[in-house]
């Protein structure tokens, strides 16, 4: 029987899900068993589009369809509690097994304490995320630095400390610091996040930890719930088979974890500084914002941000049809949602000015106590 705190290594019994899902399809055959059970009415997860740097959000009633999103999408920058909410009513009694990226799960929990939506209805998978790459970022380096058109890559991941992609029967390597160092890798908000093993979801679940013979053939699953017990338990002999994590794999695990938090703390202590201080970080930050349009796309892809009657909008505040908009859009902004800020870079992934918005939200949330600790 399965507990809350169980390590435990998974995978597909089913031969098409192991062969088509990452390290041994273990969250393809949770999700397959959770539709088949009728323990949630329907999966949201994401799929590959046109190629593998167009990842689309899939919301999926037929257990056969899932193996259509096996696998893993490192291109892929959607925020699914958001569309979520934009696009299916999560306040009613539909169920929903969700596969998330740690910044997914810390907006499910945003929303839900503002009542955007019940946690109840959800079962949330989540995933261990080294980072991801913006679409149009990782064609230019895939050109640039791997030397190799980014139309023929038929697979991407990040390992072991590289991106590695593989084109033409071959694959090819590069040190994530090595590209980061010249511009290259991760997008910044993934740099500067600590929500490696999304320990809030049900099921925490990667490839961190699988060693011996089943490296590359089965996933790590961590047990965070008991909603994630009960899941995990209901699967074992029908979609997946499953043993105990080998103690060696936990502690490399462990490790892992804590080598990517430590990169973290580098990289919010490189992005803060160069910023600035006082009077010079706030000319800085309204300079750069100088450049906005007022198009919304900040405020509409927020997922913290809430209010039945946006402030931004009312002309004692921000005069309406004015260009340069008034540093107050932005000032409001910033009071508004940092304190709640979860770093998940959508403000500024869909920032048509390219305006460093989710740093500048996520420095005034997160340095004080950096500084604290350094």
């Amino acid at each position: 029987m399965v507990a809350k705190g169980d390590m435990i290594y998974a995978w597909a019994k089913d031969a098409d899900i192991l062969k088509a899902g990452e390290c041994g399809g273990a969250v393809t055959a949770l999700l397959k068993h959770a539709l088949e059970s009728k323990m949630v009415d329907a999966v949201v997860t994401v799929k590959r589009g046109t190629d593998l740097y167009d990842a689309v959000p899939a919301y999926i009633t037929d257990p056969a369809e899932l193996i259509q999103a096996a696998g893993s999408l490192h291109c892929g920058t959607l925020l699914i509690p958001k569309i979520i909410k934009k696009y299916i009513n999560p306040t009613c009694d539909q169920k929903l097994a969700v596969v998330c990226k740690g910044c997914d799960v810390m907006a499910f929990y945003e929303m839900a304490n503002q009542n955007q939506l019940n946690l109840d209805n959800f079962i949330l998978i989540g995933l261990n995320c080294g980072g991801s790459v913006s679409p149009i970022a990782a064609r230019k380096m895939i050109a640039e630095k791997f030397e190799v058109d980014p139309d023929l890559v038929t697979k991407e991941e990040i390992d072991k400390g590289q991106f590695i992609i593989e084109y033409d029967g071959k694959h090819k390597g590069v040190k994530i610091d090595d590209l980061e160092e010249e511009g290259y890798g991760r997008r910044s908000n993934c740099r500067r996040c600590q929500m490696k093993i999304p320990r809030q979801a049900d099921l925490a679940c990667g490839n961190w930890g699988v060693i011996g013979d089943k490296a590359g053939k089965a996933t790590f699953v961590e047990v965070c719930s008991d909603k994630g017990a009960a899941l995990l338990s209901a699967a074992t002999g029908k979609t997946v088979a499953v043993e105990a994590a080998n103690p060696k794999g936990i502690e490399i695990r462990g490790k892992v974890e804590n080598a990517m938090l430590k990169l973290g703390d580098h990289w919010r202590k490189h992005d803060f500084e160069k910023l600035g201080t006082g009077k010079a970080r706030l000319d800085y930050m309204i300079k750069e914002s100088s450049r906005c349009t007022k198009c919304y796309a900040c405020i509409e892809s927020c997922p913290v941000c809430n209010c039945a009657e946006c402030s931004t909008k009312k002309s004692c505040y921000v005069e309406p049809g004015v260009l340069p908009v008034n540093p107050m859009f932005h000032l409001i902004r910033f009071a508004h949602v940092f304190d709640s800020c979860i770093n998940c870079g959508q403000c500024e992934e869909l920032c048509p000015m390219e305006i460093p918005n989710a740093l500048f939200m996520h420095s005034q949330q997160v340095e004080p106590l950096l500084k604290e600790l350094l």
